[in-house]
């Protein structure tokens, strides 16, 4: 299965944001990674409705869309159709129950994710990994951009994919922090299948050649 390349919205210059849309749009990337903080969850606020409408209105590749949010059952209903989410990830340690939540998305036939800070251990899903199409593992503190990646997270992508295969499971690993040219191989190596980029696309001189360097094997 190749591995799919989604840059991260947040890294984006939004004051020119319909263009560095278009040019995702061109690149070889596969899906637009969005951000959606809540200033509670995690120190930070992001975007909200209106400007996802407008990433919705020019974008023509899959919206990946991750709550970083309390409660988001409240909202998504509203992520799946105002916002035409082709992926909505919600965080483990903010559902109280899981397992509805994952529903709820897949009544919108949306495909469903569950996301892992760096100190939550990939064995909390053993039981619920049936019921994810992405599993989102954080590969640094969820909140801000640019941070270093986290090492340990190798160790996380090999345990997680073990998992899924002993469950013969289809279920994508996604990493999301820090990732760049220095590193992709490895976690590729290690089972990711979904590699969210922020920084080391948007900061660079050429991001549509990083984009393709980032999309080869």
């Amino acid at each position: 299965m190749k591995h799919l390349i989604a840059p991260s919205i947040l890294s984006a210059d939004f004051g020119n944001l319909q263009r560095d849309i278009e040019m995702i749009n061109r690149s070889k990337a596969d899906w637009f990674h969005i951000d959606i903080m809540d200033g509670n969850f995690v120190p930070n606020l992001s975007i909200g409705f209106p400007v996802l409408k407008a990433i919705a209105k020019h974008a023509t590749k899959p919206l990946d869309i991750h709550l970083m949010i309390l409660h988001p059952d409240l909202y998504i209903e509203r992520f799946c159709t105002e916002a035409q989410a082709s992926i909505l990830t919600v965080h483990y340690e903010a559902c109280t129950h899981l397992h509805r939540s994952l529903q709820s998305i897949k009544k919108m036939n949306v495909k469903t994710g569950v996301s892992l800070n760096p100190h939550t251990p990939v064995s909390v899903l053993e039981d619920i990994l049936c019921e994810t199409d992405v599993v989102l593992l954080m590969s640094v503190n969820p909140g801000f951009g640019g941070q270093k990646f986290i090492e340990h997270t190798y160790r996380k992508i090999e345990k997680l994919k073990a998992m899924i295969m002993a469950q013969q499971l289809e279920t994508r690993i996604e990493i999301d922090g820090g990732v760049d040219l220095s590193n992709y191989k490895q976690l590729l190596a290690a089972g990711a299948d979904v590699l969210v980029c922020g920084y080391s696309v948007f900061s660079s001189p050429n991001p549509l050649q990083t984009i393709e360097q980032l999309a080869i094997i």
